[in-house]
């Protein structure tokens, strides 16, 4: 067992060094970053690291696929970023209120990623009202047309730069290692398990508003991302229960963002403020998150996850003013997030009368 894993490791090490698809791969998504960095800055952005996963999660398939989940990405930034704005001037302000609206349109949005052609809109339609939202809580002043434009910003920041990088990877390394498309998606059409299942994120993200009026959570948003994110899993694994596939998603989530923290904890105390260290330390972090990623379907939600939590922690907003504190309240929100969403998985899993599903669940790759 143990020389198998040695071996496994060794051929994992080989294939990081070797010239091919997974290299290319993996140097489209640090090159797809650092620009998606630059562009924020240029531009404006408030949270680089968005921009900067934007970027990342972006590059997948060809150039062609690259681009159409781009524009699903901006359709549904813009869509969820309008709702958003509309909720908060029409809004009485009550918690009820905010709670109700959170649950009905985490739902839906999550519905329409599980069931829906253009899911990735809706994903990012769901995200987007999610954050701006939570974030709205969070900072009561805030202007929230001024924090909708910057999710917008941020957005199209790591859209324009993942595009940019598909096309120069498409006219230069992808003519000798081209990239594999992914599998085509259809249309689930009326699903009563992914309604349950989005109801539960609903409830959960309802939840965190009610937890956040009595108790201050640090970065809300996070937790309200994690609880749509590890919700994402094939309708077909379903059956009465989502907590198998989801429990899976959330230990990945957890080891993943364990592992990344980690190692990007490590990076800031060994650069001391230096930003080309933390820049190196990103790219390094980024090619093993997504060597991990590429490794199969089972490491594929790790690696991301891992990723994730190096973004987070090593891209500030302002590189001139380095501190691990803001990386670590995010890092602590995704947690919190899981902490909300557990509970409701066990009591539909107990609840609910057993019925399997028509196939055993697989890890999803369409995932934040």
């Amino acid at each position: 067992m143990i020389s198998g894993l040695a071996d496994r490791i060794s051929n994992e090490l080989r294939v990081l060094v070797t010239p091919g698809r997974r290299m290319a791969d993996e140097l489209e998504c640090v090159a797809s970053v650092l620009l998606a960095i630059v562009l924020a800055h240029l531009i404006g952005a408030k949270m680089i690291a968005w921009a900067a996963f934007s970027a990342f999660v972006l590059m997948k398939g060809p150039m062609s696929e690259t681009l159409l989940r781009g524009v699903l990405r901006m359709i549904g930034t813009l869509l969820g970023a309008t709702l958003a704005i509309w909720f908060v001037r029409l809004s009485p302000g009550m918690l009820w209120a905010t709670m109700l609206v959170m649950a009905l349109v985490g739902s839906l949005g999550l519905y329409g990623t599980l069931t829906a052609h253009r899911s990735y809109a809706w994903l990012l339609f769901g995200l987007t009202f999610v954050m701006i939202l939570l974030d709205k809580l969070q900072q009561p002043g805030i202007d929230v047309q001024a924090l909708a434009v910057t999710r917008v910003l941020e957005v199209g920041a790591g859209t324009v730069a993942c595009v940019a990088v598909s096309l120069v990877s498409t006219l230069t390394a992808r003519r000798w290692w081209p990239v594999l498309p992914n599998p085509p998606t259809s249309s689930a059409g009326w699903h009563p398990d992914a309604a349950r299942h989005a109801a539960q994120a609903g409830l959960a993200l309802s939840l965190l508003v009610l937890l956040n009026h009595f108790v201050a959570i640090p970065e809300l948003a996070q937790a309200g991302v994690t609880v749509m994110a590890v919700m994402i899993v094939p309708v077909a694994g379903l059956g009465s229960s989502g907590l198998i596939p989801v429990g899976r998603r959330l230990r990945h989530r957890a080891i993943g963002c364990l592992a990344g923290g980690i190692l990007a904890s490590l990076v800031l105390l060994v650069a001391g403020g230096s930003v080309p260290v933390l820049v190196v330390g990103t790219c390094l972090g980024i090619i093993a998150g997504r060597h991990i990623e590429n490794g199969g379907p089972e490491r594929a939600y790790l690696g991301l996850q891992f990723t994730l939590a190096v973004l987070i922690v090593l891209i500030p907003d302002d590189y001139s003013n380095v501190a691990i504190e803001p990386g670590m309240k995010r890092f602590l929100s995704v947690f919190i997030g899981m902490a909300v969403l557990v509970p409701i998985l066990l009591a539909g899993h107990f609840l609910v009368p057993e019925r399997k599903a028509a196939e055993p669940a697989t890890e999803s790759g369409a995932s934040e």
